[in-house]
């Protein structure tokens, strides 16, 4: 069956920032497909069909995709929502930890990319939608491989975009700010926590728990998919509230020097 509505698959649809990105694509007259691990243990959202994924797993990312094409006959928005957090210093993570956290936001965007353009491509339409972050082109200490795979989200969307576009599909970033979700008590902390980083790494959480707590409501960044996704002709990224929007002005044109000094206050770094 083809639909005549937009169908939009949404990924890490169960909570935060793409349960909300899925209700309001769902409000926006879409036809909804949001992921989750279980979906059977997904809170209904109305509008929204649940269906299991694991991005981490090949066949897994190949069977969601081929059950979508099976009921709605097409996919024409991809939203790469699913995501984990990481905080700790850099040394306090094993290689296998950092794997994982790469493995989830960057080749799980790989991996739905891959398993939907075929499809796109045969019908030289599609809307490919990566989340990344404000720390995907800032850095933030404490949260070295996070922010490292936003970064990597960014390049790939960046350089991806404009392999696409001959094809008539365009590959864009969302960029939120700290959001008030679940994101504190749902990230890796650092498996292997060294005493030199004990009092820094204290003080960065403290910092965390309070930006996510004052951090701009989940809704914010849905809207900035659905704009994203409705675009006749989308910019390349969207600033998901006006804090990601001054951050990359002040990235851009602040002396680098200035910008580091900034950035290490902000974060109660020593000077």
């Amino acid at each position: 069956m083809t639909t005549e509505r937009q169908v939009a698959l949404v990924t890490g649809a169960s909570s935060g920032i793409g349960k909300a990105t899925a209700t309001a694509l769902a409000a926006a007259g879409f036809d909804v497909v949001g992921t989750s691990r279980s979906a059977a243990a997904a809170s209904p959202v109305q509008g929204v069909t649940f269906i299991d994924l694991d991005v981490t797993s090949d066949d897994s990312v190949a069977a969601a995709v081929r059950d979508v094409l099976n009921r709605f006959g097409k996919i024409d928005v991809l939203v790469n929502n699913a995501g984990v957090g990481s905080s700790g210093a850099a040394e306090e993570s094993s290689l296998d930890q950092d794997r994982r956290v790469f493995d989830i936001n960057v080749f799980g965007v790989m991996r739905m990319t891959k398993a939907v353009l075929p499809h796109m491509r045969a019908r030289k339409t599609g809307r490919i939608i990566n989340m990344s972050s404000i720390v995907g082109f800032i850095p933030q200490p404490y949260m070295a491989t996070y922010a490292a795979s936003k970064h990597a989200v960014e390049g790939y969307t960046e350089s991806l975009d404009h392999e696409l576009r001959e094809h008539g599909i365009r590959a864009v970033l969302v960029e939120p700010a700290w959001t008030n979700t679940d994101f504190d008590n749902n990230n890796l902390k650092g498996d292997q926590p060294l005493a030199a980083y004990a009092r820094q790494r204290a003080v960065f959480e403290e910092y965390m728990t309070g930006a996510v707590k004052d951090g701009y409501p989940a809704s914010v960044v849905a809207d900035a998919v659905v704009t994203a996704a409705q675009a006749t002709n989308p910019k390349v990224r969207y600033a998901a509230g006006a804090r990601v929007s001054q951050a990359g002005l002040l990235r851009r044109y602040v002396p680098a020097s200035v910008f580091d000094g900034q950035l290490r206050k902000l974060n109660h770094l020593p000077a």
